[in-house]
């Protein structure tokens, strides 16, 4: 018998998992299982860096930190990004309207850190594990809710625990065993990812620029290549599938008004749709919910993973707090004081990323047209520009104390 069973070994779930079974300062950890059928296989160091990326936020090093997996990804393949510089197509990428955010500005030595997904997923995992959390290698079968325990059924057999959490992503098996609802919401728009070398260098920048049809995000690599997020209109997105490889580099110098010179592909391109995803409730009895299965955001922030591993952490905290008191990890009473944290700092985040998507990418009118100029604006009103830098670190909200400075 287990005290938690967490369905999805991603970031996400394998950060839930170590927090629990580290337990909280002067107290010790739960019994913890995580489902993963596909765990993935160790990088080598000598492979190609991978095109799917994370940025992670200061918040995010500091909830890695505390659940021992920061240390197992410093190395060659972590890239710090000091800037990010963001503008809408209206202007040139020289142009002093330009918003610059810099580390600097706020007294940090980065604004947060490019890592390999792949790369985060093992560090969690092997972290979890050395924490002395099971790994199952299988998926979730079946889920039977009981008054004192839940049953989690996979084809090698039966796990029980008094608490099941959900981090298997946005067409969560277990939100759906579980019956928790969830609206979705089409963005019309598919994200297209691929790793580019350019012509000049990415100065461990972030380059960010709103399009009439989308956004365009360069994420500054490692290796001096860059991991390009295109989050197009459909139809746009479609076209450019079609397109060779010096065909795609054309439209993506047009589309990134060379602001990095001249484009080449190094990777194979990748495309999924973007959909919005909101569950009506994060938890029911016995039933946890945390990052994707939980919420969905448009990527065009870099916010996904970060609001997910903050899920994790809030987690970790309500449920470790309550063992502690002597209640019941499942207890829904227990459940719901995550969910009210975790559901109304989410809704604030998402708001405002669709915010920017709806004026800044597709806005048409008065109201598109000033928040466009909010840029510049933004830009020569320090106080401000510090203000969205501390968010962007991810240092602003009720933070859990895992991602508060030690």
């Amino acid at each position: 018998m287990f005290d938690v069973v967490i369905v999805g070994g991603g970031p996400v779930g394998a950060c839930a998992g170590v927090l629990l079974a580290r337990g909280a300062r002067g107290a010790g950890g739960l019994a913890v299982a995580v489902l993963e059928p596909r765990p993935p296989a160790p990088l080598p160091a000598d492979a190609p860096l991978e095109a799917r990326v994370v940025a992670l936020s200061r918040a995010s090093e500091r909830v890695l930190s505390r659940a021992g997996a920061w240390a197992r990804l410093c190395g060659p393949r972590l890239a710090p990004y000091e800037r990010m510089r963001i503008w809408h197509e209206s202007v040139a990428a020289t142009s002093d309207a330009v918003l610059v955010f810099d580390a600097a500005d706020v007294g940090e030595p980065n604004l947060g850190y490019m890592v390999e997904n792949r790369l985060l997923q093992s560090a969690l995992l092997e972290a979890f594990a050395h924490a002395g959390g099971h790994i199952e290698a299988a998926p979730l079968a079946a889920l039977e809710i009981g008054e004192e325990s839940v049953r989690v059924s996979t084809p090698r057999g039966t796990l029980t625990a008094r608490l099941v959490v959900g981090a298997d992503g946005a067409q969560s098996a277990l939100r759906e065993a579980a019956g928790l609802t969830a609206e979705v919401r089409a963005y019309g728009q598919t994200a297209i990812v691929a790793s580019v070398a350019t012509a000049k260098p990415h100065e461990s920048t972030a380059w960010q620029r709103f399009l009439k049809d989308g956004t365009l995000a360069f994420l500054p690599l490692a290796d001096g290549t860059s991991s390009i997020v295109w989050s197009a209109d459909d139809e746009v997105a479609a076209a450019l599938a079609t397109l060779d490889a010096a065909g795609f580099a054309g439209e993506l110098d047009r589309a990134s008004d060379l602001a990095l010179g001249a484009t080449r592909l190094v990777s194979e391109r990748a495309t999924f749709p973007l959909n919005k995803v909101s569950a009506h409730r994060y938890v029911a009895q016995r039933v946890a919910l945390i990052g994707d299965a939980a919420h969905v955001v448009h990527p065009l922030a870099g916010q996904g993973v970060n609001l997910g591993l903050l899920d994790a952490a809030a987690l970790a905290q309500v449920v470790l707090a309550g063992v502690a008191g002597r209640e019941d990890p499942g207890a829904l009473g227990l459940l719901r004081a995550y969910e009210r944290w975790r559901k109304s700092e989410v809704a604030a985040m998402s708001t405002a990323i669709d915010a920017f998507d709806r004026l800044l990418a597709h806005g048409a009118g008065p109201a598109a047209r000033l928040a466009q100029r909010g840029l510049s604006w933004v830009n020569r009103a320090p106080e401000l520009r510090r203000f969205f830098i501390r968010r962007a670190l991810g240092l602003s909200g009720e933070l859990p104390e895992a991602a508060r400075r030690a």
